[in-house]
């Protein structure tokens, strides 16, 4: 399994948008030398929590700040875009990281959005699907080619570069309805299950993979599980008690302000305490959340790992939910803790610890053959008789035939 990190962002209203942006380039700094594999980020043009606008350019930024990350945009709003410009902006990004951008596509997440932009919500979706493989025409190189429909136009059009790497990962947005499958099914593209942080989208998740399947079928294509994104909404201390007082910072105010009050979410209400908030994110059958340990994100994963029928990628949701400080020391104890067990790096280590402690009539043995070659030394058993006995009870006695000259 990879792991991965995904900012839309949802950042808590009031503080500076500049200081903001900063301390998530520094994120994405030190999720690179942690050893995630992946990065992503939103695009978004209102509310006033989700405060990237184009994610290319940030991910341009971050480039700058890694080395071997992927950076991927999570997602390019393709219906508000020329098709044109989706595809020479990623390749650009390609080109400037050599080779780690990732293209992740969706039909545009809030209505306000498409609202200031005078699309027609009803359009989004089909014209997502009419853009990807217009996009992936272009990434492919090959000969010129005009395309005309009612919402843009390319005449002779042809990349005048192409991509650093061989082919540019793409993957499109999936929440809780079928079309996000259908269509990665349909283009064999990975996907991004952002839906699963609800409670209908946890319902929908053992379907979901099957949608993609079906397509990939009917449309001659195929769809691998190892590129299947499943989203995690955590946040991690060294104990649970920790975890709790953590997100006192904003987790009430994530779920009232933002979901409830902003995005209107159906079926959600106001709660009226961080304890109720806490009660209703760690449920694991209400959210695939965690608040708690390491082993308590450890335990979801492989939960979640069971409900869906394998995924490829563990894509953790970065959240305002605690103070900058405790948010990062929560990436932190994942990469050190969750990760290599996840990745079943640990077992060795383990079996090698054990195997010392459960054979230690060999290893006593080996102990009293060095302290007795110590002590053919008349200093060095002094010297060693003096400091007490040696552990493991083992006390060699000195004979009367050795000498200072003894080796």
């Amino acid at each position: 399994m990879k792991f991965a990190a995904f900012l839309a962002p949802h950042h808590l209203p009031g503080e500076s948008p500049a200081l903001q942006l900063q301390r998530d380039l520094d994120l994405v700094a030190q999720l690179d030398r942690l050893g995630y594999d992946e990065f992503w980020c939103g695009e978004h043009h209102s509310t006033g929590w989700e405060t990237i606008g184009s994610p290319e350019m940030f991910l341009a930024g971050a480039a700058m700040r890694t080395g071997r990350i992927k950076l991927g945009t999570g997602v390019t709003s393709i219906p508000y875009h020329h098709p044109f410009h989706v595809a020479q902006r990623i390749v650009q990004l390609d080109q400037m990281s050599l080779g780690r951008a990732m293209l992740g596509t969706g039909p545009g997440a809030l209505p306000s959005d498409a609202h200031t932009l005078g699309i027609d919500p009803m359009l989004l979706r089909d014209r997502q699907d009419e853009a990807i493989p217009v996009v992936k025409r272009l990434l492919a190189g090959g000969e010129r080619f005009t395309y005309e429909c009612d919402w843009f136009s390319l005449y002779d059009a042809k990349l005048q570069i192409l991509p650093y790497q061989h082919e540019i990962p793409m993957t499109t947005a999936s929440m809780i309805s079928p079309s996000g499958m259908t269509l990665a099914g349909k283009y064999g593209m990975g996907v991004l299950s952002i839906g699963s942080m609800s409670t209908e989208g946890l319902a929908s998740l053992p379907l979901q993979w099957s949608f993609a399947e079906e397509a990939a079928a009917k449309h001659d294509q195929v769809v691998d599980r190892a590129n299947w994104r499943v989203m995690f909404n955590f946040h991690v201390a060294l104990t649970r008690d920790q975890a709790r007082r953590d997100v006192e910072h904003g987790l009430l105010r994530w779920h009232n302000e933002y979901n409830v009050d902003t995005l209107q979410r159906p079926g959600l209400e106001h709660l009226g305490s961080t304890a109720d908030a806490i009660d209703f994110y760690a449920n694991p059958d209400t959210a695939a959340g965690v608040i708690g340990t390491p082993d308590d994100l450890i335990e979801n994963i492989l939960r979640m790992q069971e409900i869906t029928g394998g995924f490829g990628v563990m894509m953790g949701f970065v959240n305002d939910w605690a103070e900058p400080e405790a948010m990062f020391r929560s990436w932190d104890l994942v990469a050190r803790h969750v990760m290599p067990a996840v990745k079943d790096q640990l077992a060795p280590m383990q079996e090698s610890n054990e195997f010392v402690i459960e054979n230690r009539e060999y290893f006593d043995r080996a102990g009293k053959a060095i302290l007795a070659k110590i002590f053919e030394n008349k200093r060095a058993a002094e010297a060693l008789k003096g400091a007490g006995t040696p552990k493991g009870g083992f006390t060699p006695r000195v004979g009367a035939d050795e000498t200072e000259g003894s080796n």
